[in-house]
């Protein structure tokens, strides 16, 4: 099914292979330290030794999950893995069992959802009293924000990088008013920020869908 609709000639808002291509943590990763944005310092490990070492140096520290899960409740709910802080102390053998993702928690103020849809760019600050914003949505409020040049600049490097015309961006808003990035989603949502907020990003994609 993959093969059949990869050659489907056409404008693809992203296409099939470039964004499995993007979905690997550590290469968006590594691409974006390549294109200029701030990114907190990350441990992908399954040692014991190098997860404590990495938490010694750069604590507090937070996990987060290396690829989306399937995980369900036994009632047959879908569960979510929140990105959450890691003591020291809750280090132990069970870091061995696969790989982890580490990284420094980033001392922010706010978090911010950047959509870019072709040449256009949306950023919306999201103020939430938890360290994952996604565990309440009730709690969350909602702003549109300028979005820096060097942010948007370095946004477009990144999907230029993957060959990609779509991306959600998540950054943290550090005390010093920073960017420092988090991740990008190649097929991330975005709508329900256009009913908060009043942006125009359906229409942005319509037009991106019209382009010959």
């Amino acid at each position: 099914m993959g093969g059949i609709l990869a050659n489907i000639r056409g404008r693809w808002v992203n296409h099939l292979w470039r964004a499995i291509e993007a979905e690997f943590k550590p290469t968006h990763l590594a691409v974006a330290s390549e294109v200029g944005f701030s990114v907190p310092a990350t441990l992908i490990t399954n040692s014991l030794d190098e997860a404590r070492q990495f938490a010694k140096e750069h604590d507090p520290i937070i996990y987060k999950p290396l690829q989306n899960t399937n995980l369900t409740s036994p009632d047959g709910n879908a569960l979510m893995v929140w990105a959450d802080e890691v003591r020291p102390v809750e280090l132990d053998e069970s870091v061995s069992l696969a790989l982890h993702l580490f990284q420094t928690r980033v001392d922010k103020v706010a978090d911010v959802r950047t959509t870019v849809i072709g040449d256009q760019v949306f950023s919306v600050r999201v103020q939430s009293p938890h360290l994952d914003w996604r565990r309440d949505y009730d709690q969350v409020t909602y702003a549109v924000v300028d979005t820096p040049s060097y942010v948007v600049e370095a946004c477009h490097r990144y999907l230029g990088r993957f060959g990609l015309l779509f991306g959600a961006f998540d950054f943290g808003i550090a005390h010093d008013g920073s960017w420092v990035w988090y991740e990008c989603n190649t097929g991330g949502q975005w709508h329900w920020l256009e009913l908060e907020t009043g942006l125009p990003m359906t229409a942005a994609l319509a037009d991106l869908l019209e382009i010959r």
